[in-house]
């Protein structure tokens, strides 16, 4: 693993905000592409991946808080900017709520936006977990016997047994649903289909992966990304119910 890729003098190149970067940019040309498709003004997506990233760090941090208080007592600075403990659910929410927000301000429907967002998001957090295994900041399973165990000795949060790549898992994940996503782009959907898919595959994908993940559990043998997982699933399923039943006639 190699949490810092190169130096440029003192300054140390993170991978993990390279990662971040690439995905950050990645995301916004998948946005700016389907704009475009649509007709739409192309400048919207400057504006709507810049609310959604500041909203995203925003929330993937302070979902953290809770539960390392001490950690962010003792150097809230350093916590705030540090390469390991981002919170997906966190960035999810806090992201959507930016997105809202501003989308509410243009007068924009914010059901075409979440569409819209469908495979940026996949392939953001694709890049995302690219970072995590990179830096090896503690978002790897539990030991495992695996042929393709992996061990962490110089990531962030090091370790030297073999455990699962649980960010390769969900990266593998991730990628696999942008191309299905991407694909998909150029039918006919009913609106909310292409958000409601990605939060019901990467939910599902979350759900499934914190099994093999060192997290605590919170609440009846699951941990709080599980529970967070199970909403999210829910709200796609709901988003794909709705998208399924005909609009009235006339709408």
């Amino acid at each position: 693993m190699r949490p810092v890729l190169f130096r440029l003098g003192d300054y140390a190149v993170s991978s993990f905000w390279l990662a971040a970067f690439a995905g950050f940019f990645a995301a916004f040309l998948v946005v700016r592409a389907q704009m475009r498709q649509r007709g739409m003004d192309l400048r919207l997506a400057y504006d709507m991946t810049l609310w959604a990233y500041i909203g995203g760090w925003v929330g993937a941090r302070l979902f953290l808080i809770p539960t390392a208080w001490a950690q962010f007592t003792e150097d809230p600075l350093a916590f705030l900017t540090a390469a390991s403990g981002w919170v997906w659910y966190g960035g999810l929410i806090g992201g959507g709520l930016a997105v809202t927000a501003w989308a509410r301000r243009q007068g924009l429907a914010l059901i075409d936006l979440a569409d819209i967002a469908a495979p940026a998001l996949a392939i953001g957090l694709g890049f995302g977990r690219i970072g995590c295994q990179l830096s090896g900041d503690g978002d790897y399973g539990l030991p495992t016997s695996l042929p393709w165990g992996m061990s962490y000795p110089d990531g962030v949060v090091p370790t030297n047994e073999r455990v699962h790549p649980t960010p390769v898992y969900e990266m593998v994940v991730c990628f696999a649903l942008f191309g299905w996503l991407w694909r998909r782009r150029r039918h006919s959907l009913p609106r909310g289909a292409q958000i409601g898919t990605y939060l019901m595959v990467a939910a599902l994908t979350r759900f499934l992966i914190e099994f093999l993940r060192r997290n605590p559990h919170w609440l009846l043998g699951l941990s709080t990304a599980q529970w967070f997982s199970l909403a999210a699933l829910l709200c796609g399923g709901a988003l794909l119910a709705r998208a399924r039943v005909p609009a009235p006639a006339g709408q």
